[in-house]
């Protein structure tokens, strides 16, 4: 799965720790999202979309190989 979490943030002007801190998870964990380590809950992505006021769909995307 892809994300535009990093663009999302630089929109807002948000650090990694600033996004962390308002969905209550580490910034390790915002870090290992926007490299794409790391896939989110269902609740998580929910919580990223809200903060930035967006449809899910806008920050996450399935890629080819995830339907596999």
């Amino acid at each position: 799965m892809k994300n535009t979490l990093k663009v999302e943030r630089a929109k807002k002007n948000y650090t990694q720790q600033d996004l962390a801190e308002k969905i209550k998870v580490s910034r390790q964990t915002i870090n290992s999202i926007e490299s794409g380590k790391y896939v989110p809950s269902t609740v998580l992505a929910l919580k990223i979309a809200k903060v930035f006021e967006v449809p899910l769909e806008s920050i996450f995307e399935l890629e080819e190989e995830d339907w596999t």
